[in-house]
């Protein structure tokens, strides 16, 4: 018989990634055992988000074979963000691609010349990476 206090450890990783999404609409709705799996049910707010859920899925284990989830996008591809004082692509980035490396990817979607030339409020668009 499965044991849900282990396998809500070992997809931890997993439920706090969809939660440090939550100010943008991430919602985890149901952790529980589901015969032998892990039955997680969450709403995440876009495509963009959904690829780092995935990306922690696979990290918790490549297989996820005692994991059943349901993780439903209630927005586009693309996710809309408001730029944060202390803000710059490369963290901005790193939040949604969990690599600081990827901000040409929002510079060029958002036709952003100079990526260093951001404001505070200014609204752009994180793309899932191709």
């Amino acid at each position: 018989m499965a044991d849900l206090d282990q396998l809500k450890q070992k997809y931890a990783g997993v439920i706090s990634t969809i939660e440090s999404f939550g100010e943008y609409g991430a919602n985890v709705e149901a952790v529980e055992l589901d015969g032998e799996q892990l039955h997680l049910k969450a709403t995440v707010p876009s495509q963009v988000v959904a690829n780092r859920v995935w990306d922690a899925i696979k990290q918790a284990d490549p297989t996820y074979a005692d994991l059943k989830h349901e993780i439903t996008t209630s927005g586009g591809a693309d996710q809309p963000y408001t730029v944060k004082s202390g803000d710059n692509l490369s963290k901005i980035s790193k939040l949604f691609y969990g690599n600081a490396n990827k901000y040409s990817e929002i510079a060029s979607a958002n036709g952003l010349d100079n990526p260093d030339l951001i404001k505070v409020g200014q609204q752009i668009n994180v793309p899932p990476l191709g």
